[in-house]
């Protein structure tokens, strides 16, 4: 039972189902808020919330960058469960505000300040640097890539679950009330468990691993092309993503909600295949080989999303991306094993700060790109997304070249 309390898997589950039924619930109502104000006319009810959206993410991910810097001196001293503690806080702080929103009638604008509110306090990037930090810390080196598929297998899960439901809960209540009442339930006891039962403890010592030997320094070139890779393909992914959910919800396909929570469900279980296909695979292919076949999972599976026009098509799309989410914990795993365990915090967070500037950078291409194409090719978003997550190969060809040059140990 004890171990139990280090593993980082029961705070990933809660949050997830916290935030899919307050993602549901976020879009929908300002959709359909942009909807009444558009006086029924989806086309512009769609470009205004794909600008909503954008300055959603904007305000977001410049406060968490803002942050991050003293949450990191913080995180050194206490250690990474404070990447997990504050970012929940926030979440929960930031939902109080579409609960305001609900009940008063408030211009949109007024939801911007709960999103300041969830970045200042780290948002994603602090939360996702504390999760593969924990978890990396709990794990083997040579079990590292499981692990880590392992956490992102618990955020499948519970997102299928949060689909699922979200879409029938948010019929039940007053505009989603209900749905943003239950996600406030999981977030809070996903931050209950992070603060009183979640044990950050390492490895005891005789478990400790030495990833680098003494003397050796960190290979910059390998760090820095990992990262090159994580960062190109989460730059073709989240915009379009975020585009996807908007677009689900305009004619041909015209989603209601529960359509909307059977998308998302189809989403998140890309997470229980990536992990399936990690389990059969791995001692097959190796890191490397895995995460080119996610890539080319992933960019097949959004190609054919730029011709979706009856919802059969959007399920067989993500059939095809049923390896999609393998890239980013295979190549976080692969960026783990070319570093020590005390660089782990560091670099994590540059990797996630980093990321935070990608999905700032892609939320504003997609959803610039996006409202310009509703008349003519509103799929073209899904084009692009493939052409630049196809780029990540480039740099892990080379670095797979670089190793068999210089005889470094294969990844």
């Amino acid at each position: 039972m004890v171990s139990f309390f280090t593993l980082v898997e029961p705070v990933v589950v809660m949050h997830k189902l916290g935030s899919s039924f307050f993602e549901m619930a976020l879009t929908l109502t300002v959709y359909n808020h942009s909807l009444e104000m558009a006086g029924g006319h989806p086309d512009r009810a769609q470009a205004a919330s794909s600008s909503f959206f954008l300055i959603h993410s904007i305000i977001s991910a410049v406060a968490s960058m803002i942050s991050s810097f003293p949450l990191g001196r913080i995180a050194d001293r206490q250690g990474p469960k404070v990447f997990l503690v504050v970012p929940q806080m926030g979440s929960l702080i930031g939902m109080c505000f579409l609960v305001v929103f609900l009940f008063h009638n408030l211009p949109v604008e007024f939801l911007f300040l709960g999103s300041m509110v969830y970045g200042l306090s780290g948002g994603p990037p602090a939360y996702w640097a504390g999760v593969v930090a924990l978890a990396s810390l709990s794990s083997k080196q040579k079990h590292r890539t499981l692990k880590l598929n392992v956490v992102d297998l618990c955020v499948g899960i519970a997102g299928v679950l949060g689909g699922l439901l979200s879409g029938y809960v948010y019929q039940i209540g007053h505009r989603g009330l209900v749905l943003l009442m239950t996600a406030m339930l999981f977030t809070a006891a996903a931050l209950f468990h992070a603060v009183f039962l979640l044990s950050s403890s390492r490895q005891k010592s005789d478990e400790k691993e030495r990833l680098l030997s003494s003397g050796e320094r960190m290979d910059k070139v390998a760090v820095g092309l990992l990262m090159s890779a994580i960062v190109l393909f989460d730059l073709g992914m989240i915009g379009a993503e975020n585009v996807l959910t908007l677009y689900v919800l305009k004619p041909p396909l015209s989603w209601d909600s529960v359509w909307a929570g059977y998308g998302n469900a189809a989403t998140n279980a890309m997470y229980l295949s990536s992990f399936l296909g990690v389990l059969a695979l791995s001692g097959v292919l190796g890191d490397v080989a895995l995460s080119l076949l996610g890539i080319v999972s992933n960019c097949t599976g959004m190609a054919i999303m730029a011709f979706t026009v009856e919802s059969w098509v959007y399920f067989m799309a993500r059939g095809i991306m049923m390896f999609a989410c393998v890239p980013m914990p295979t190549l976080r795993a692969m960026l783990s094993k070319v570093l020590d365990a005390q660089q782990y915090g560091r670099v994590f967070g540059r990797l996630q700060l980093a990321l935070a500037v990608t999905e700032l950078l892609s939320t504003v291409l997609f959803t610039s790109i996006y409202p310009l194409t509703l008349n003519w090719y509103s799929g073209l978003c899904f084009l692009l997304s493939c052409a630049i997550s196809y780029l990540s190969i480039i740099p892990i060809l080379y670095l797979t070249f670089r190793q068999r040059r210089t005889g470094y140990t294969a990844i």
